[in-house]
């Protein structure tokens, strides 16, 4: 039986501001522990989170009840779900995370100077991090997992469905810290749900290093006309795979292209990295698409064919939604997958260029096309042969991460330790003056 985590003796509702100067304090603190330390607290979180599963997920249960009922869409909810799976599945990740090489501290590229000036890069935190996100949770464990582990303090500020499931999970990963001598404020949340509030948080640029968003295209455009604090933006974009003929030459290749194509839409549809638009030419749409429909019907997918991929799906006996010109070029977030075809690998190129720039993919067998897709294609993530649920900090060894990055300053894919880190100089000298 779990019981409730108090809130701590004396707590009070603080400013923004407040919380940043809090947030600086501690961060000065926590670049300087050692990592067995930091590691211990991390183990704790883990702990916490699988003592006090069944009061995390009824908090969540509240957050979901009423998101249904102010008409959230599916994704949303998707997003914001927690089960007992999920759970699990998040204290695994800050276990994982405790594991990883700590990036703290790392010297890089020493060398002695002519007049015997001794010089050095030394791996630091950014400092503090803003991060802002929308509907999901779990951002909550990833963000704060991560912050504490590369040294950094964290000013949380999630949206207003996640507002239950927060206020347990920071008041848990708050006692846990403490239990290890993580100082007060590394890890804070902004509870209440007002775009002031928010507002404050992007032009704190006296204490606050990084903007960090997690969401929408809107809440990604709001926080970058809005700060004064710089934002790095990320986790938005269109998702493409390319299917070449040369990969569905036989049976075993169909079957290896459905199970891609589907696993990257269906698995988890209402994430970054799902699949938005499936490009063929007219030769593998009729190898390849039939099958793959199929699977992709029985999913409960939504098609929507261009002229050609239409008329292969009718001779089929399948049916799907003729597209218009807006279901290329959108991040779909569900069960919707559009189709469309091109003439061979450079028009693929061309559209990916036009409309990609998050993770996209291509099947094929021709290791010159491959090496030519992973060259031209200009994207936080280019993946052969494989699913584009790939993309993703934990799938990648990186323990977890607090975003992916479709921009290419200051970090760009999956954010994880090494991107919540900067250098700084060290020079050591024995009295040289500069003539």
């Amino acid at each position: 039986m779990t019981t409730a985590v108090p809130e701590a003796p004396g707590s009070q509702v603080l400013t923004v501001r407040e919380m940043g100067i809090a947030a600086r304090r501690a961060g000065r603190v926590l670049g300087t522990l050692p990592t067995a330390q930091k590691n211990a607290a991390l183990g704790e979180v883990a702990a916490q989170l699988r003592a006090h599963a069944a009061e995390i997920l009824a908090a969540n249960a509240l957050d979901v009840a009423a998101a249904r009922a102010a008409g959230l869409t599916a994704p949303l909810i998707d997003r914001l779900t927690l089960t007992p799976e999920r759970l699990e599945s998040i204290a695994a990740d800050v276990e994982n995370v405790a594991t990883l090489p700590d990036p703290v501290g790392e010297t890089l590229g020493e060398a002695t100077r002519p007049n015997g000036l001794r010089v050095s890069r030394r791996r630091v935190p950014l400092g503090v991090l803003g991060v802002i996100y929308e509907s999901r949770p779990n951002v909550t464990v990833d963000v704060a997992t991560l912050a504490v582990k590369s040294g950094n303090a964290v000013i949380l500020r999630g949206g207003k469905e996640t507002q239950q499931s927060n206020a347990v999970l920071v008041r848990l990963i708050a006692r846990a810290l403490g239990e290890h001598g993580v100082p007060a404020g590394a890890v804070q949340v902004i509870s209440d749900p007002q775009r002031a509030r928010m507002l404050e948080l992007l032009r704190l640029d006296d204490l606050i290093d990084a903007i960090i968003p997690r969401g929408g295209a809107g809440l990604h455009r709001f926080c970058v006309e809005n700060a004064t604090v710089p934002v790095i933006v990320g986790g938005v974009g269109v998702v493409h795979l390319y299917l070449d003929e040369s990969y569905v030459q036989d049976a075993a290749g169909l079957h290896s292209a459905s199970e891609i194509i589907c696993n990257s839409k269906v698995q988890r549809p209402s994430v970054c990295n799902a699949l938005d638009t499936l490009l063929m030419t007219e030769a593998s749409a009729r190898l390849a698409l039939p099958t793959v429909a199929r699977e992709l019907l029985a999913a409960g997918v939504e098609l929507r064919a261009d002229p050609f991929t239409l008329k292969v799906l009718a001779a089929a006996g399948l049916t799907a939604v003729a597209a218009t010109p807006d279901d290329f070029g959108t991040e779909f977030l569900s069960l919707t997958l559009s189709l469309r075809t091109v003439a061979d690998l450079n028009e693929a190129l061309d559209f990916i260029a036009e409309y990609g720039n998050h993770t996209d993919a291509i099947l094929t067998r021709d290791e010159l096309q491959a090496e030519t897709f992973v060259q031209q294609v200009d994207s936080a993530a280019v993946i052969v042969n494989a699913s584009t649920r790939f993309n993703d900090g934990a799938q990648l060894g990186l323990g977890a991460e607090v975003a992916v990055s479709t921009q290419k300053l200051h970090a760009r894919g999956p954010m994880a330790l090494f991107e919540l880190t900067t250098t700084k100089w060290v020079v050591r000298g024995e009295g040289q003056v500069r003539g």
